[in-house]
């Protein structure tokens, strides 16, 4: 279930009323509640998933899923006890699923500093912040002015938030800095084919940054589709970085400027990026290994190796190819 400090739970919807609502053809009990959308892995059985894509067949299969939006070459994979909802657009409907079950909790308006928030002693509060309803801020911390703190938002203790940021959908632990304009907890960048036209995809997780995490000025940390995007303890962020969400990124990293990673990255404790870094989706970076300046990243990075170039391969044998064509060219 999403976090309830930040969204609210609308359900129960029953089956009947899933497949009325995206079009899909039920193949079981109309009856049947469903309390919430879930990825494959965390679904229940209350739980209505989706196969978007048959690489993730056998995930379904082995799910506890109570049902899933599929299409109709499909229909016949799903585990015992997870009913089939026929559909040709299957995370378009888990989509609609999703609006249905879920919203974020409303902003009640109120005074800039709401008398619900709990902010413990010696805490400075610059001019024109506002926190909002149920946050959370630790002793010592320094919030900026024009700082915004969402509703819910955690803020552990001597963090230094920076003035004109951001956070939301966030749990931040001790001695977190970030420097002014950054932005946390944003929507991450899901989008899907609409009946209209492109429409954007629920983001239900959060952000998680550990204690010691700095993040640099106007640089934005997304919030996960579903699971959390988190950031290990005394990673350091440069400014104008990009993570998108569900990147789970380890401890003692450095991230240099414009480094932009896309979702669902995976990046090893103690791993440094150089500037301008690109990082396609669900790529693994190692432990310990190491990124060039501008580097084009399409595959896994092994543990402790450094790589350069685009696209990415071991550092030698990029300035080996590099040599040759300085060669070739006569330059």
């Amino acid at each position: 279930m999403p976090d309830p400090r930040f969204f609210e739970s609308l359900g129960p919807a029953t089956l009947g009323e899933l497949a009325e609502l995206t079009g899909a053809e039920l193949r079981g009990d109309a009856a049947r509640p469903i309390d919430e959308v879930a990825p494959v892995e965390r679904a229940g059985a209350h739980s209505v998933t989706f196969l978007g894509d048959r690489k993730y067949a056998a995930a379904v299969a082995a799910s506890g899923a109570g049902a899933c939006f599929v299409t109709a070459a499909d229909a016949s994979g799903l585990p015992e006890g997870c009913t089939a909802l026929v559909t040709p657009r299957a995370q378009l409907a888990w989509t609609k699923a999703a609006n249905r079950l879920h919203r974020i909790r409303p902003d009640r308006g109120g005074p800039a500093v709401s008398p619900d928030a709990v902010i413990e002693e010696n805490v400075q509060i610059g001019p024109g912040a506002v926190i909002g309803a149920g946050a959370e801020i630790g002793r010592g911390a320094v919030i900026g002015a024009n700082a915004v703190i969402g509703p819910g938002v955690a803020i552990g203790r001597d963090c230094r938030i920076g003035p004109n940021t951001s956070v939301q959908f966030a749990l931040l632990g001790d001695r977190v800095t970030l420097l002014a304009g950054a932005r946390i907890g944003e929507a991450g960048f899901g989008a899907t084919a609409g009946d209209a036209g492109v429409i954007d995809i629920p983001q239900l997780g959060r952000v998680i940054l550990q204690d010691g995490v700095t993040v640099g000025a106007n640089s934005c940390i997304d919030r996960g589709a579903w699971d959390d995007t988190s950031i290990g303890e005394n990673t350091k962020i440069d400014n104008l970085v990009q993570v998108g969400h569900n990147c789970r990124i380890g401890r003692n990293c450095v991230l240099a400027g414009r480094v932009g990673i896309s979702g669902s990255v995976t990046i090893g404790d103690g791993a440094q990026l150089g500037g301008s870094v690109g990082i396609a989706d669900h790529v693994n970076i190692g432990a310990g290994a190491r990124l060039a300046a501008g580097t084009g990243v399409m595959r896994d990075i092994p543990a402790g190796e450094t790589w350069g170039g685009v696209p990415a391969r071991p550092i030698k044998r990029w300035m080996r190819e590099i040599a040759w064509l300085t060669r070739q060219i006569g330059n």
